[in-house]
């Protein structure tokens, strides 16, 4: 099952727009890495510190949206951001889920396929 091409137009306009932003208002977080600008370059150390700063933003504010633009047709709600959770996982989820993460890790089992 593919997304639909308004599913891809969201998460390209989101792409997009969070690629505008960073661009508009980034500015790197030190300036003193002599250590680093003599080894890699002015040139490479800026372009570094900015991918580095896109995968940040990348991971903090847009896979999260990505995921609800996905399950959103899908489920009956989808959310970000979900504050209702009481911070606590079952033993028996918390095994599932340890159970799951080694079998991948181990290549017992394939992501995305049914188990």
């Amino acid at each position: 099952m593919g997304l639909s091409n308004h599913q891809r137009d969201q998460i390209a306009n989101l792409l997009v727009g969070q690629i505008k932003r960073k661009l508009s208002a980034y500015s790197p977080e030190s300036n003193n890495m002599p250590f680093h600008v003599r080894l890699l370059g002015q040139d490479r150390m800026a372009l570094f510190s900015f991918i580095q700063s896109i995968n940040t933003t990348l991971g903090t504010s847009v896979f999260e949206q990505v995921a609800v633009i996905i399950a959103a047709p899908h489920f009956k709600r989808a959310i970000h951001q979900y504050k209702e959770f009481n911070n606590t996982i079952s033993e028996n989820a918390q095994t599932a889920i340890q159970r799951i993460v080694d079998d991948l890790r181990a290549a017992r089992m394939k992501p995305d396929k049914s188990a």
